[in-house]
């Protein structure tokens, strides 16, 4: 283990879209020395979802920096610029952009950036007082397992969201049944079975049965969707509906009482949730297209239905699906070779963090308790602070994942941290009021 005396200013733990922004923004400021560790050996956004076709679901604009500084050389124009694809992408007429090549773009910015050191896994944080008062970090080496621990004066966690699995879902062969999140790898595993069942609803859900509907009939499977919505649900995309996802939004929904928070926020799943018209549409353009001819489409949609649970075949074939019509009150079974789930994500909390539970504070419900401007509470009067990017959707509300908000987030907290106004923050940036003017 080797000791670093170094003090840094900053320490980030995850390098996703959120970190990367920030150490983006901080690489034009000298005055700060920062280190930003992830675990996996290189940017990497989502990548078992990266499916061609599919696109970002905001536009070009909410890069990594230009809504902070349009100049910034990490900005998306430069790095089309960079890569000569300039007249290209002006002849797109697009602001939407391939999601695949947002992931190239971010990568393209984490190379550029000594700050952003990939393959290190941070295992340990503590709080230390003496002379000074500092945050030591303990980091391994993914591939040599060395050791180092760092001194830093603050801390910024960006560990991102896990997907879920239901318990029954769980403990079987990870082949047969997976996480939209593995959809990429697994393809040709689907290609090759005799049925395919997406299991849930929103838009991984829905690209994932795009994607499998483009090769059904080619490759002969079975294929379903099981919803236990009412409906295939499309997302909430209006102008004015979007103005959810701005700074202004953000601050009312802060000051709320957080058992108002948790009440609102339950009930805006369908302005991050559902799916995109433009995907539900590619569905349907191309259920009526195969039915063309009175072809009979060997694909089924079912909403209203719950799975329960999920067993095994008895002869190793395929499984076999506890679903409940919750409208009927009616059970019934479905049998389906290989089982795509659909049934989204959770913030991923280090466990690390719970080193450090004495010095934060958490609300009832387990959650850490967190400032306006992003730093988390503290039990104790120091200077040194945690900035906060992951599971504060019970404090910040529907907009905490959002990547149009980062650089805005990212903003805040570089004003903080430096305890002047490097940016600019807007008095109001939207046409309508949420609160009483």
């Amino acid at each position: 283990m080797v000791q670093q005396e170094e003090i840094y200013d900053l320490i980030g733990v995850g390098v996703g879209p959120f970190n990367l922004s920030l150490a983006a923004l901080l690489d034009e400021i000298d005055e700060v020395n920062t280190l930003f560790f992830e675990q996996k050996e290189q940017f990497d956004w989502h990548p078992g979802m990266l499916i061609e076709g599919t696109k970002l679901q905001v536009p070009f604009l909410a890069d990594l920096v230009t809504m902070a500084d349009p100049t910034n050389k990490h900005s998306f124009l430069n790095y089309i610029s960079k890569n000569d694809r300039m007249y290209q992408f002006y002849f797109l007429q697009r602001l939407d952009i391939p999601r695949r090549e947002y992931n190239d773009y971010c990568q393209w910015v984490s190379k550029q950036l000594s700050s952003c050191q990939f393959g290190h896994r941070v295992s340990n944080i503590r709080h230390v007082k003496e002379e000074e008062t500092y945050f030591e970090v303990t980091v391994e080496n993914v591939k040599t397992n060395e050791t180092n621990v760092y001194k830093t004066k603050h801390m910024v966690m960006g560990t991102g969201s896990v997907p879920v699995m239901p318990k029954s879902f769980q403990n079987l062969s990870d082949e047969d049944v997976f996480h939209t999140a593995d959809y990429v790898p697994k393809q040709d595993r689907c290609r090759n079975a005799k049925s395919v069942t997406v299991v849930g609803s929103g838009q991984s859900a829905a690209e994932a049965f795009r994607e499998l509907l483009k090769e059904q009939r080619e490759c002969g499977f079975r294929l379903d969707w099981i919803t236990r919505s009412a409906s295939f649900e499309s997302m909430e995309e209006s102008k004015l509906s979007l103005e959810h996802f701005s700074p202004d939004y953000v601050k009312y929904f802060y000051q709320l009482p957080q058992k108002d928070k948790d009440e609102i926020f339950a009930n805006q799943g369908l302005y991050y949730k559902g799916i995109s018209n433009h995907t539900i549409e590619d569905i349907y353009n191309l259920l009526y297209e195969y039915s063309v001819g009175n072809d009979q489409l060997n694909v089924g949609l079912q909403v209203l239905s719950e799975v329960r649970g999920i067993e095994p075949k008895s002869d190793g074939t395929g499984y076999v699906l506890d679903c409940f019509h919750w409208q009927k009150k009616e059970s019934y079974q479905h049998e389906s070779e290989v089982v795509i789930t659909a049934t989204g994500y959770k913030p991923y909390v280090p466990e690390f963090i719970h080193y450090l539970s004495e010095f934060l504070e958490w609300d009832e419900e387990g959650r850490y308790k967190v400032e306006a401007d992003y730093r988390l509470k503290k039990t104790e009067n120091v200077e040194n602070e945690i900035y906060v990017h992951s599971g504060i959707s019970h404090t910040h509300g529907v907009g905490s994942t959002n990547l149009g908000l980062a650089v805005h987030r990212n903003k805040v907290i570089i004003n903080h941290l430096l305890g002047r106004e490097v940016y600019k923050l807007p008095e109001k940036s939207i046409f309508q009021s949420f609160d009483i003017e």
